[in-house]
């Protein structure tokens, strides 16, 4: 066999482990027979194939992000496509829902480290069966602590965002973005409310 083969084998093998690390088999569908959702890493869709449709391909848009930063895992009644960056990532929640029989997207959470001072550092999450809002938030004031600057923790933020119900064939980046519009300006309105309440205080 000529090293060209070889290489070319072990090429294929590393790939087909890459893959297989993206494929969660569970049982979706509550119907007692395992299934499978993997992330096509061509087409950056994530499909799942239940034994109530007779495992045929159901998959949703293109989520635009390269598998290397993907990740498809178990959650207590579904799965969730996680994605992770250096300093930021997110995560959507699926769930089967039994009266639709449609994989439903049920939840949406985000993180962020900040730049070097952590300046916008925190977490949040919705939601999307209940519309509850929770974050978590920071911000670095460049005056506090005599002029040496202080990351400062804005108060918990808990609210409510409604958006409209999806389910996987219908789920793409665009339901992520939209989220995270909404979470940043909650963000700037605390982060506001923060700045006047400590000026006040001061004062």
């Amino acid at each position: 066999m000529t090293n060209k083969y070889l290489v070319m084998i072990a090429l294929s093998l590393c790939t087909n482990f890459a893959f297989g690390q993206q494929k969660l088999v569970k049982d979706i569908d509550f119907d007692g027979v395992q299934d499978t959702v993997y992330l096509d890493a061509e087409t950056s869709e994530i499909v799942c194939r239940l034994s109530g449709t007779k495992f045929k391909k159901i998959s949703s848009k293109g989520i635009d992000e390269s598998a290397d930063f993907v990740h498809i895992g178990a959650t207590k009644n579904g799965f969730e496509c996680r994605i992770n960056w250096m300093r930021a990532g997110y995560a959507n929640q699926f769930r089967y829902n039994k009266a639709l029989k449609k994989v439903q997207l049920i939840g949406m959470s985000r993180y962020e480290f900040g730049n070097a001072a952590n300046d916008g550092s925190g977490e949040s999450s919705v939601n999307l069966l209940t519309g509850d809002y929770i974050g978590d938030w920071n911000y670095f004031d460049d005056l506090a602590n005599k002029g040496n600057g202080e990351l400062i923790k804005i108060p918990q933020i808990k609210t409510k965002l409604l958006f409209k119900q999806t389910f996987l064939e219908d789920f793409s980046v665009a339901n992520y973005e939209l989220y995270a519009d909404s979470c940043s300006k909650l963000y700037e309105q605390a982060k506001a409310r923060t700045k006047l309440l400590k000026t006040h205080t001061k004062s």
